[in-house]
C-alpha cells in the first residue's frame, strides 16, 4: 500500500493518458490466503525433498548426541566421581568427547545443506516472481512504483532467504530438542519433568501476545521500505529534472519523510518482537530457580540423586534454550512471511491481456489491419476512444495527428495488445488480435518510440534486441540502412562500445538512429512510429527520416506526427480529436476541407514561419 505524499516536480507523479496510460500509485491487493504463506512456501521447498530428509536426519542425530551428553554427565557423577573411579571417568569422558565432535560436525553439515537449499529456494521463488512481472500488463505498472515492484524482487525475497537458510534447522532443532529432553526427563524422574514444565504455558501465552502485535508492524516495515526504495529509483531517474529545476532540497525532504516512516515501523517491529528474548530470559531463570528447589527437596528425601538433578539442570537448559531461540528466530520469521506475503500478492495478480484458450499463431502476415467500432478507456469512468472505425490495406501508410491527449497513442496501445479493448473489434489479415497468440502478434510489430530506451550493454548487443539470433553482419547490415554505422564507427570501441544510464551518452537523434536499426533487424510487416523526429534537430530529422523510408519500404506503417510537415505523403491521415476521428483523408484533401487539420496545420505553419524554422523545413522537403 502506498502512502500519498505532495507531488513534487521532479517525481514522475500522475500521468494522463499517453503511451503508459494514467500512472496511478495503488495499493497490490494482499495475497487471499494468508494461513497458506507456509503451505506455499513449503511446495518450493519440496522441490529439494532429499536434501531436505537429509537434513532432517542430521538434525535428528545431532540432536539425539546433544541430548545425550546430560544423561552421560549425571551417570559421570553418581556412578565415576562419587566413586572415585577415575579410570572410568576418564573413559567416559573420552565417549563425551566423541558426541560432541560428532554433533559439531554434522551441525556444519546440516547448516551448509540447509544454505544451499535455502538458496535453491529463493532463486526459484524470484524466478518465477520476475516470470510474473512479465506476464502481468502495462496496466499493471502504470499504477504500481517501479521502485516498490523492485523492493518486493529483492528486498522482499531476500528476507525469505535468510530465514529459511538460517531459520528452518533451528526450528527442526528446537522442536526434536524440546520434545526429545521432555521425554528424557519424564523417563528418568517425572517429578523433576513437572517442576521442569511449570513455565511452559506462560511461555506458549506470551510467544503468542508478542506474536499477534509483531506480525502487523513487520508488514508495515516491508511497506515502507518498498515505498522508500520507490523514491530513490524515481529520484535517480530523474536526476536530471532535479538539478535544473533546483529541487534537490525537495527530493532530499521527500525521501527524509519516507525514511523516518521507515525507521519508526522499523522500530516498532523490532522492539515488539525484541521483548521475547527478555521474557525468555525471565521465564528460564523461573524455572531454574524452581527446578533447584524442587530439585534440592526430592534429593533430601531420597526420591533423586545429585547427579540426576545436575542431569536435570542441563535438561531443562536444553528445554528452555530451544524455546529462546524459537523466541530469537521470532521476528525473522515474521519478518520472511511479511515478505513472502508481499511476493505471493503479485503472484496473485491475474493478467488483464492473457491469450485465449484457443488462440493461433499470426503466420505470414500481409500487414491488413481494420479497427471496427472500437472503444476503450484507462479507467471505466473516463473513455479514451469512442466508436473508432478505419481500415489500412496491406503497405499504406496512416498519420495519426490531433492535440495531446486526444487518443492517438491509445491507438497504437491496442494494435500491440498493451492493453485490450472494451467494445469493437481489431484484426490483422481479418483476425481478430484476440483471437492470436501476443508473442505471435508482437513478432509482426515493429515499433520506434519518441522516448528511446537503450538497455545496458555493447551498441551491438542493443540493435541485436531486434532478433537475437542476428549474426553480427545482420546487425552491420541493419546499421547502414538506418543511417547509423557512421556515427557508431566514430565511438571508442566502435559496435562493441558499452552503453549504460539508457545511452543517455548519445544524442537523441542517435538513439533513434540505434532504434530504427533494431525495427529494421526485426523486419516486421507492419510498423509504428510514435512522433519518431519531434525532439531532434532539423539536420538529424532529415537523417532518421531518410531511414525511416527505408523501413517503411513494402510495410504497413502507422504514423503518429508532431510536425505535421513529415507526413504530406501518407496515403490516409486520420484526424483524433475527443477520442473519435474527426476527420480523413489525404494531405490535400484535408487541407481543401479548411476544417480541424487545416487549422492545425497552418496553426502549426505560421509558428515554424515566426521562428525562423519554416526555411529549414522547406529545404527538407516541407
Amino acid at each position: 500500500m502506498a502512502t500519498k505524499r505532495a507531488p513534487v516536480d521532479h517525481m514522475q507523479g500522475f500521468r494522463g493518458p499517453g503511451p503508459r496510460g494514467p500512472m496511478m500509485a495503488g495499493p497490490i491487493p494482499k495475497v487471499k490466503d494468508r494461513r497458506g504463506i507456509l503451505r506455499r512456501l513449503w511446495r518450493y521447498l519440496a522441490c529439494y525433498r532429499a536434501g531436505l530428509l537429509g537434513i532432517a536426519l542430521l538434525v535428528a542425530a545431532t540432536t539425539g548426541l546433544t541430548l545425550l551428553c546430560p544423561y552421560l554427565m549425571g551417570r559421570a557423577i553418581d556412578r565415576y566421581i562419587s566413586a572415585g573411579d577415575m579410570r572410568g571417568l576418564l573413559l567416559l569422558l573420552g565417549v563425551m568427547l566423541v558426541v560432541y565432535l560428532l554433533t559439531s560436525a554434522g551441525t556444519w553439515l546440516q547448516t551448509v545443506g540447509m544454505i544451499r537449499i535455502a538458496q535453491h529456494t529463493v532463486r526459484d521463488i524470484r524466478h518465477e516472481l520476475f516470470d510474473k512481472l512479465q506476464a502481468l500488463s502495462l496496466r499493471f505498472f502504470d499504477r504500481h512504483p517501479h521502485g516498490e515492484l523492485m523492493s518486493r524482487l529483492t528486498n522482499d525475497t531476500e528476507s525469505i532467504s535468510a530465514t529459511l537458510g538460517d531459520s528452518v534447522t533451528q526450528l527442526i532443532n528446537s522442536v526434536l530438542s524440546v520434545v526429545g529432553a521432555a521425554a528424557i526427563m519424564f523417563t528418568l524422574n517425572w517429578r523433576l519433568a513437572l517442576a521442569t514444565l511449570v513455565t511452559f504455558p506462560l511461555v506458549m501465552l506470551t510467544t503468542r501476545w508478542i506474536g499477534e502485535r509483531s506480525r502487523q508492524g513487520f508488514r508495515d516495515r516491508q511497506r515502507n521500505l518498498g515505498e522508500l526504495n520507490g523514491i530513490v529509483e524515481e529520484t535517480i531517474l530523474g536526476q536530471r529534472v532535479v538539478k535544473v529545476c533546483r529541487h534537490e532540497q525537495q527530493a532530499t525532504a521527500n525521501f527524509a519523510a519516507a525514511n523516518e516512516a521507515l525507521r519508526r515501523t522499523a522500530t516498532t517491529a523490532l522492539i515488539s518482537v525484541g521483548l521475547m528474548g527478555p521474557a525468555m530470559g525471565v521465564f528460564r531463570n523461573l524455572g531454574f530457580a524452581i527446578l533447584a528447589g524442587t530439585g534440592g527437596w526430592l534429593v533430601t528425601k531420597n526420591l533423586a540423586t545429585i547427579g540426576m538433578v545436575a542431569a536435570f539442570v542441563n535438561y531443562a537448559d536444553f528445554f528452555n534454550r530451544p524455546l529462546n531461540q524459537l523466541a530469537n528466530l521470532y521476528g525473522t520469521v515474521q519478518s520472511a512471511l511479511a515478505g513472502a506475503e508481499r511476493v505471493f500478492a503479485i503472484m496473485d495478480e491475474a493478467p488483464e491481456v492473457e491469450d485465449a484458450a484457443d488462440a493461433e499463431e499470426l503466420r505470414d502476415v500481409c500487414g491488413d489491419v481494420a479497427f471496427s467500432g472500437v472503444s476503450f478507456g484507462y479507467l471505466p469512468e473516463a473513455p479514451v476512444l469512442n466508436d473508432v472505425t478505419f481500415h489500412a490495406a496491406a503497405g499504406q501508410t496512416i498519420a495519426l495527428v490531433g492535440p495531446t491527449g486526444a487518443g492517438k497513442t491509445t491507438i497504437i496501445n491496442l494494435l500491440t495488445r498493451f492493453y485490450d479493448i472494451d467494445a469493437g473489434s481489431i484484426a490483422i489479415d481479418g483476425k481478430d488480435i484476440r483471437q492470436v497468440r501476443k508473442d505471435s502478434l508482437r513478432r509482426a510489430l515493429g515499433i520506434v518510440l519518441q522516448d528511446t530506451f537503450l538497455f545496458a550493454g555493447t551498441v551491438r548487443d542493443n540493435i541485436r534486441y531486434g532478433r537475437l539470433d542476428a549474426s553480427d553482419a545482420d546487425v552491420d547490415a541493419a546499421a547502414r540502412l538506418a543511417n547509423a554505422e557512421s556515427f557508431i564507427r566514430h565511438l571508442p570501441h566502435g559496435f562493441d562500445t558499452v552503453l549504460s544510464d539508457a545511452g543517455n551518452s548519445l544524442s537523441q537523434g542517435q538513439r533513434q538512429l540505434l532504434a530504427i536499426a533494431r525495427t529494421l533487424l526485426a523486419n516486421p510487416a507492419i510498423l509504428i512510429l510514435d512522433e519518431a523526429t519531434s525532439s531532434v534537430d532539423t539536420r538529424t530529422e532529415i537523417h532518421i527520416q531518410q531511414a525511416m523510408r527505408r523501413l517503411m519500404q513494402g510495410r504497413t506503417s502507422f504514423i503518429i506526427a508532431h510536425r505535421l510537415s513529415t507526413i504530406r505523403e501518407a496515403d490516409c491521415i486520420l484526424v483524433i480529436d475527443h477520442g473519435q476521428i474527426a476527420e480523413r483523408g489525404t494531405h490535400d484533401a484535408l487541407l481543401a476541407q479548411q476544417g480541424v487539420y487545416y487549422h492545425l496545420y497552418y496553426s502549426q505553419f505560421t509558428h515554424l514561419a515566426r521562428s525562423g524554422i519554416i526555411r529549414q523545413e522547406t529545404a527538407s522537403g516541407m
